[in-house]
């Protein structure tokens, strides 16, 4: 069994920041590539950003390029989000996921239950 949580989530203004983890546990994180996603309202689950098994190769969608970073411990099971310069559309449900490397959500095999982001303007 492994299981995902995610925490850090919250409300802040345009151009503010959050961290958010996801911590794992069951067994090793380390054989898995871990990425973000998020849902917003009336949208599909938008892929956000993923990091490697190994720990160093990254991607990024176009939308928070510059702005999120993608990074992971794997000695406490545990990934992160930072992300800076928060904008109104970036409010969504963010949601920790462990698989393959890519970008689509069918090649994830492992989801927490998300945590809730809100951007005010």
């Amino acid at each position: 069994q492994l299981q995902l949580v995610e925490s850090g989530g919250g409300l802040v203004q345009a151009g503010g920041s959050l961290r958010l983890s996801c911590a794992a546990s069951g067994r090793t994180f380390s054989n898995y590539a871990a990425s973000w996603f998020r849902q917003a309202p009336g949208k599909e689950r938008e892929f956000v950003a993923v990091i490697i098994w190994r720990g160093t190769n990254t991607s990024y969608a176009e939308s928070v390029k510059g702005r999120f970073t993608i990074s992971r411990d794997d000695a406490k099971n545990t990934v992160y989000l930072q992300m800076n310069n928060l904008k109104p559309e970036d409010t969504a449900i963010y949601s920790c996921a462990l698989g393959g490397y890519g970008r689509s959500v069918n090649v994830y095999h492992y989801w927490g239950q998300g945590t809730q982001v809100t951007v005010s303007s």
